[in-house]
């Protein structure tokens, strides 16, 4: 999810116009099978994690698409595609009501994942579902429409297929093609989605509608942890709510997961995760800082229009977030050289391409603290007494400060703080 995020903000940073879709798969054999051992209805059990879901987003500042349909509400348009590769002969239905895909009829199947559709009954590793192996015409072919079976208790649909429900590939081909239109520009995913997900997509879009189903994709690598791969039985499996309730910070969960490169695994560890409020204060720190500037002036436009430069060449580079990145410290780390001579115009201009750059990673903002009455009654103390050469008494207000969690900076503008 921060991938996509990541990709979205810097197309509209770019200035591209944009149209996401991210469907809810609200119906598949996993929904129905553990609301059934909740108790509950499909449409409860499924409304209660969209909504979870929907909240983790705005949690880690994602930005939420423009559509999100829902599977359950596109019946209509997945019975129509079905119908389309049955009278082209391209699907078919067995004697129990199923409908099959045939990929013998779809010549380039594979292509996505670079797999030879002749050798997959050999290749040990495809993933394909034998169970019901012996209805299919070929053991590689996969489900469009799946009969009522009394396992899916009240979950069906009476259609002009029979009473049933859809198969998890064809939801999502109607949706995004209903939504987007065939081509669409991109399709993000997990590259465990690549084969069989995103390659039976292709194939049922392109058989139906005999146009490419899309024009680019991008697939993020795996999330290790610890360096092993995460999973219950390990015990290495975090939710988000269990890093927040451990009093990790949102925002640097946002920015480990963002800063490796999409295509690069991730190996998430709790003590990199500690180290990231630092970083982010820098930025908060430097932000601050430019807000109270009031020096005569220094040119500053060579270096931010050097830092957009460099942001933009990284990111043009595939997403090259690390590069992105760099170029924002180097911009901090230039200015800070410089931040007594600034003037508040030289500091507009700064703050406005740090905003830029933090309209892509959505991990600066915060709300500028402010001191109570009693702490600013010691900071003018201090001031007075270093005012009077009472190095004693200011350095013991100092050290007082520290103590109630306030740092204090003297620079050649005045004394500054932050919080600890």
């Amino acid at each position: 999810m921060v991938v996509y995020d990541l990709v979205r903000r810097y197309l509209k940073y770019k200035g591209y116009k944009l149209k996401h879709v991210m469907n809810i798969t609200d119906v598949d054999d996993k929904t129905i099978r553990d609301s059934q051992k909740e108790g509950k209805s499909l449409k409860e059990f499924t409304e209660f994690y969209t909504e979870a879901f929907l909240n983790d987003l705005k949690t880690l500042n994602i930005e939420i698409a423009e559509i999100m349909p829902k599977a359950t509400e596109e019946i209509d348009g997945m019975v129509e595609l079905i119908e389309i590769l049955l009278d082209k002969g391209i699907a078919y239905k067995t004697d129990s009501g199923d409908i099959y895909f045939s990929i013998s009829k779809f010549k380039d199947y594979g292509k996505l994942a670079l797999l030879d559709a002749d050798n997959l009954k050999q290749n040990a590793d495809a993933r394909l579902d034998s169970s019901d192996e012996y209805e299919k015409d070929d053991v590689r072919d996969f489900a469009l429409w799946k009969a009522y079976d009394e396992a899916d208790g009240d979950v069906f649909w009476d259609t002009s297929l029979g009473k049933g429900r859809p198969g998890w590939h064809i939801e999502c081909s109607v949706m995004s093609s209903k939504y987007l239109g065939q081509p669409f520009d991109i399709h993000i995913g997990g590259v465990d989605l690549i084969f069989p997900h995103h390659t039976n997509e292709i194939a049922q879009s392109e058989a139906a509608y005999e146009k490419k189903f899309c024009n680019y994709w991008l697939h993020n690598d795996h999330l290790l942890v610890n360096g092993e791969k995460m999973s219950k039985s390990l015990g290495n499996f975090y939710t988000l709510k269990d890093l927040l309730d451990k009093g990790y910070d949102a925002k640097a969960i946002r920015y480990e997961l963002l800063s490796t490169h999409y295509r690069s695994k991730l190996d998430f560890r709790e003590d990199n995760l500690k180290k990231i409020p630092d970083t982010l204060q820098k930025f908060y720190d430097f932000l601050d800082k430019l807000d109270s500037v009031n020096g005569e002036g220094h040119d500053v436009s060579k270096l931010v229009d050097r830092a957009k430069k460099d942001f933009e060449k990284a990111m043009d580079d595939d997403f090259n977030i690390s590069g992105g990145l760099a170029a924002v410290f180097d911009l901090m780390n230039a200015v800070n050289k410089v931040m007594d001579k600034l003037s508040s115009k030289d500091a507009k201009a700064v703050k406005k391409a740090m905003e830029g750059f933090d309209s892509v990673l959505g991990v600066m903002e915060h709300e500028k603290l402010e001191i109570d009455s009693s702490i600013q009654a010691l900071v003018n103390k201090r001031e007075e007494a270093r005012a009077a050469k009472d190095f004693k008494t200011a350095d013991s207000i100092r050290d007082e400060l520290k103590e109630k969690g306030i740092i204090l900076e003297d620079t050649p503008n005045g004394v500054r703080w932050k919080k600890a």
